[in-house]
């Protein structure tokens, strides 16, 4: 099977950011702790997650071809365009009219789009494919 997982892509809005206060401790997956105690700060996640604001934007995962790498049907992703593609590297690839989220195998000859599930295929990139590395997915945002 060789279907590609739908993006939707979204611009990141600068319009606010929401600071949320932070634990001024580390919270232990073990005993709880009293975390109320300690809150110290805020934080904006839009700083922690986003280090290009220009260059980013968010995508809306459609489809499991990525499940293995933990990527689900309706994960948030956040995309870097400025980052250089590397081997290895899950990326939002544009191919023959469809955006797609997949795993770079950057080869001497060629460029294979990886999926993380083994009912998909690999996508072998050629010289007829029309195709762009979009951008690098940094971050998946998902619901527990």
């Amino acid at each position: 099977m060789t279907k590609k997982t739908k993006l939707t892509i979204y611009k990141i809005s600068t319009d606010e950011q929401t600071k949320i206060p932070l634990v001024g401790s580390s919270v232990r997956a073990g005993f709880p702790s009293p975390a109320d105690d300690f809150i110290e700060l805020d934080i904006s996640l839009d700083s922690e997650l986003i280090h290009n604001k220009e260059a980013t934007f968010y995508a809306r995962v459609e489809g499991d071809s990525m499940q293995d790498a933990n990527i689900h049907d309706g994960d948030l992703l956040i995309i870097d365009k400025s980052l250089e593609p590397q081997n290895n590297k899950v990326a939002v690839c544009f191919i023959d009219g469809d955006f797609t989220v997949k795993r770079l195998q950057i080869e001497a000859d060629h460029i294979l789009l990886m999926p993380e599930n083994k009912k998909f295929s690999p996508i072998k990139v050629t010289e007829e494919n029309d195709f762009i590395i979009w951008g690098i997915v940094t971050y998946v945002i998902k619901a527990l």
